[in-house]
C-alpha cells in the first residue's frame, strides 16, 4: 500500500466509520444543550472542552474525507454548528451564550484540521489494516 494513494474507498468500514462520526455530533449537541453542563478546565481563559470537542470532530472526518474541498466544508459546517449550538444554548435560559465559546469551537476546528498534514491522518486506515488484516 505504499504507492497507492490514500483516498476514503480504502476505508473497507466507511459506513461504521460515518456512524460514529454521526454519534459524536449528537453526543456534542447533547453536552451543547443538557441542563447541568460539564464544568471543562480553562486555560488562559479558552475552554479546553470546547476546542477538544471540535478538534476531535474536525479530525475524525478529515480521515474519511480526503479532498481538501470536502474538509473545507466540513470545517465551514462544524464552525456553523458551533454558532447555532451557541445561539440555542442562550435561548435555553439555563446555558448562556458566549462569543468565547464559538471562537474556541472554531479553534477546535482549526486544531483538528491541521492534523490532515500530519501521518494520524491515516489512523482509521492504519486500524483497519491491523484489525481486518487480511480480509482486505
Amino acid at each position: 500500500m505504499s504507492g497507492m494513494p490514500l483516498t476514503a474507498s480504502l476505508l473497507k468500514l466507511r459506513p461504521f466509520w460515518l456512524a460514529c462520526g454521526a454519534g459524536f455530533i449528537v453526543l456534542v449537541i447533547y453536552l451543547s444543550l443538557m441542563r447541568n453542563p460539564i464544568q471543562a478546565p480553562v486555560w488562559f481563559n479558552f475552554k479546553i472542552g470546547h476546542m477538544l470537542a471540535y478538534g476531535w470532530l474536525m479530525f475524525w472526518y478529515l480521515q474519511i474525507y480526503r479532498r481538501w474541498t470536502q474538509r473545507a466544508a466540513i470545517a465551514a459546517a462544524l464552525c456553523l454548528m458551533g454558532v447555532a449550538l451557541e445561539y440555542a444554548q442562550g435561548m435555553t435560559g439555563y446555558r448562556d451564550f458566549a462569543y468565547s465559546d464559538m471562537r474556541d469551537n472554531a479553534m477546535g476546528v482549526a486544531i483538528g484540521l491541521s492534523f490532515a498534514l500530519t501521518p494520524f491522518r491515516d489512523t482509521l486506515l492504519f486500524v483497519e489494516s491491523t484489525t481486518l488484516g487480511s480480509r482486505r
